[in-house]
């Protein structure tokens, strides 16, 4: 059964949530000063509008640009992300979420600031990692999300990193299941190995054998052509790359996509 917070943050059964990948962010390699902040902030803006514009149950702002990834993020781009997401709160309509990648606490800050629904991170489990060693500490990432007074906070459990091989090496449903036990997450997500690359459809199905009672969703790689596959063992998924301009990760999201998406989706559900 799903989590009072997952089930008050997402009205719809199978949740389809849409990525906003903000450009790079200041103090990060590939930020671009001429663009500068106006143009962050228009393109975060046009993406939002094409995901609502589409029917997206909810939207997720990720600093998925900031290369090479962080274990602790810079607070300059925190920072920066507030500032896009505050600058475009009256123009979204549907609940949102946050993810820094890959600093639980730098998500659950820009949750705090921007009074985002849900935050999406790794918690748990111990990684090699393109970053280095990667050890989270889900017990002080949920007592920092109380101390901020956000105990509503809904919090979404990656348990397969991408970029990283996990250094515990008991299957993947164990993992999942001893996550479940030890931090009670809202809901587990399943990845592939990197962005835009999809998870498995037998772990997820593996996942969901052995988590009956708690929302298990597809975090990675969902395409057109597979989501509907998808949503018939997942209870949801996130989406960006597929949604972009030729599905390239790095560009913009294309409305016709995006909505050609959720058509299917809605086919998948069983909606009119």
């Amino acid at each position: 059964m799903p989590t009072s917070r997952f089930s008050a943050v997402f009205k719809k059964t199978k949740p389809v949530i849409g990525m906003i990948h903000l450009g790079a962010l200041p103090g990060a390699p590939l930020f671009d000063p001429d663009h500068g902040l106006d143009g962050l902030l228009a393109d975060a803006a046009a993406d939002l509008q094409a995901l609502q514009s589409a029917g997206f149950d909810a939207v997720m702002f990720g600093n998925e640009n900031d290369r090479p990834y962080e274990l602790c993020v810079d607070t300059a781009s925190t920072a920066t992300a507030a500032y896009i997401i505050g600058q475009l709160r009256d123009q979204i309509t549907v609940p949102f979420g946050v993810n820094m990648l890959w600093d639980p606490k730098a998500s659950i800050a820009l949750a705090a600031a921007t009074g985002a629904a849900f935050v999406r991170e790794i918690f748990t489990g111990t990684y090699a990692s393109d970053m280095g060693i990667w050890s989270p500490d889900a017990a002080s990432a949920m007592r920092y999300r109380d101390r901020l007074s956000r105990p509503d906070l809904a919090m979404l459990f990656n348990v397969s990193a991408e970029f990283a091989h996990s250094l515990d090496q008991r299957p993947l449903p164990d993992r999942a299941r001893s996550a479940v036990f030890s931090s009670v997450p809202d809901a587990v997500l399943v990845s592939g190995q990197i962005t835009g690359e999809a998870a498995k459809l037998s772990d997820l199905e593996a996942v969901k054998a052995v988590l009956p009672h708690t929302p298990v969703m597809a975090n990675t790689g969902v395409k057109h052509q597979t989501v509907a596959d998808v949503l018939a063992v997942a209870d949801g998924c996130i989406v960006g790359s597929s949604l972009k301009v030729d599905g390239d990760t790095w560009k913009a999201v294309d409305p016709e996509r995006a909505a050609d998406f959720m058509a299917r989706v809605r086919k998948a559900r069983g909606e009119k």
